[in-house]
């Protein structure tokens, strides 16, 4: 409950920082990119934005029938955030000149996965996605050819590196009296769809990611390790001290080992 409560105030207090952020962020400037890295940018917001565009009803009914309401809230919390996330890059695609997609074939294999099982296989789910998603908007942050994505990618990897550290607290709290096979069968299924993930991220964001100096075995390397990071924060030490948010911005996954 402690911890919950510290993520509630964390999220809340997130809203100003949010704020001031993207006013800083000159959305008027033109792009000025040429036109074949544009397009390669183009196709990787779009697949970003339907990605974060749900209002995870599901997964928020699921954790209220689990009857921690502070969890609850700090969920629903972490969920807007995600939304500020889809609105971002809904912005993104209009400095790029594009429209959004409707739908497409990874989100919609992504959803009906996490949707087999219960919460912890749904958490487990956005830990991968996030988790290999992190050096994506790291990369934006530091390379992107244009000032607009940099500021995305700095906004949005700051939120990313307490989402993963907030996951990880939810999933050490449902492992804790999971025998040690069991996680070890439930880490090994994990980096199996944890490398799927990474390969579909490099070849649906291939022409962004070198168009920040990553080629795809790089970031599908740096993608894994971020994932293993993660999980063997989960699996192999569930015993561990809850973390609560970072006391500052985390761009990275965080080293809890």
């Amino acid at each position: 409950m402690e911890t919950a409560n510290k993520w509630i105030a964390h999220f809340q207090a997130n809203s100003d920082r949010h704020r001031a952020l993207e006013a800083g962020i000159e959305w008027d400037v033109p792009a000025t990119i040429d036109d074949k890295t544009r397009r390669g940018f183009v196709r990787s917001f779009q697949r970003f934005e339907l990605g974060e565009s749900g209002d995870g009803a599901r997964l928020l009914s699921l954790a209220a029938a689990a009857g921690d309401p502070a969890y609850t809230k700090a969920l629903e919390l972490l969920v807007q955030e995600e939304q500020k996330h889809s609105a971002l890059f809904l912005r993104v695609l209009k400095h790029l000149d594009a429209a959004p997609l409707e739908s497409h074939w990874t989100d919609a294999a992504f959803t009906r996965l996490r949707r087999l099982l219960g919460l912890r296989t749904e958490l487990g789910l956005f830990l991968i996605a996030e988790s290999v998603a992190m050096e994506y908007f790291r990369a934006l942050a530091d390379r992107a050819p244009d000032p607009i994505l940099r500021a995305v990618g700095r906004r949005v990897a700051e939120d990313e590196g307490n989402h993963i550290r907030f996951q990880i607290d939810r999933l050490r709290v449902g492992f804790c009296e999971t025998p040690a096979l069991a996680r070890l069968f439930v880490g090994i299924g994990w980096s199996v769809v944890a490398a799927g993930a990474a390969t579909v991220l490099v070849v649906d964001h291939g022409a962004a990611l070198r168009a920040c100096g990553i080629s795809a075995p790089a970031y599908w390397g740096r993608a894994t390790q971020n994932f293993l990071t993660a999980v063997q924060s989960v699996l192999v030490h569930p015993h561990a001290p809850l973390l609560g948010p970072a006391e500052r911005p985390l761009s990275d996954v965080p080293d809890v080992r």
